[in-house]
């Protein structure tokens, strides 16, 4: 299916450099494209959604931009450093965050501790300063606790703190990960369908959390099936078939582009 571009989708201001650039990447598992050089942009202070049907290589994108893989050709190029070949922590430091479609916290930890894990990914200090408790591991010892009780206040989470996570209900998991990734203080925040399992209350608070993030000053990339939550929230959307970018632009513009009408339902372009 040929790419469809629409011409009115915002340009950014002149001058302004995007935070993230996805520069024809292709990934190729054997013989199978995972994604076919695909291109886009997202600028800082953007709420992007990157949708498709199911198999469009949504989270193989992700994982592309977060080291889970190796793009077999083109790059990734983030706050205008290409990617190449740095570890997932590396990039993370960077200032790249993402949560999972499956919930991946530690069961056995507190909601504290899981938020405080994402607030040592910036620790500086060392096993010996933490032995010899130096003034600087206790200023950032303090500092992640700080920061870990404002998140989980932000999540409505802070009544759970003490709490096992594997006691937690669904909805409160799903909203510690997204804590525990924004203590790593990113400049992009990857979403991969936080609104699964969620009922329509659940889902609406999640639209309003996610206009919070950004307007706390954090990018933020959606991958998410309810296309309600998607409208509401992005200002842009990028979408995907088959590993092909199909489309760029606008909600309105995307809801009503017979390519991506074609792509859900499953007809040729002309019969949308």
């Amino acid at each position: 299916m040929a790419e469809t571009t629409l011409s009115s989708t915002p340009a950014p201001a002149a001058g302004a450099s995007p935070l993230l650039r996805m520069e024809k990447v292709t990934l190729r598992f054997g013989g199978v494209v995972a994604l076919d050089d695909v291109s886009f942009e997202i600028q800082q202070g953007e709420i992007l959604g990157l949708i498709g049907p199911n198999g469009a290589g949504k989270t193989t994108c992700f994982n592309a931009l977060t080291g889970v893989y190796q793009p077999t050709s083109g790059q990734v190029v983030f706050d205008g450093l290409p990617l190449g070949r740095r570890k997932r922590y590396q990039i993370n430091r960077m200032g790249i965050a993402r949560t999972f479609q499956n919930i991946r916290l530690f069961q056995n930890m507190t909601a504290r501790e899981n938020v405080l894990v994402g607030a040592d990914a910036h620790h500086r200090t060392g096993v010996l300063s933490a032995l010899l408790r130096l003034p600087r591991h206790r200023r950032e010892e303090a500092e992640g606790h700080r920061l870990a009780d404002e998140l989980l206040e932000l999540m409505d989470l802070a009544h759970r703190a003490d709490d096992l996570a594997r006691n937690l209900s669904y909805g409160e998991q799903r909203r510690l990960e997204i804590a525990r990734a924004l203590a790593t203080k990113p400049k992009l925040l990857c979403l991969d369908e936080p609104a699964a399992g969620f009922n329509p209350v659940e889902k609406q608070r999640l639209m309003d959390l996610i206009r919070t993030v950004r307007d706390r000053g954090n990018t933020v990339l959606l991958i998410e099936h309810d296309m309600r939550l998607v409208m509401g929230v992005t200002d842009r959307i990028v979408v995907l078939e088959f590993g092909k970018k199909i489309a760029e632009g606008r909600p309105e513009q995307i809801q009503n582009d017979p390519a991506v009408i074609a792509a859900y339902l499953g007809v040729e372009d002309d019969d949308a």
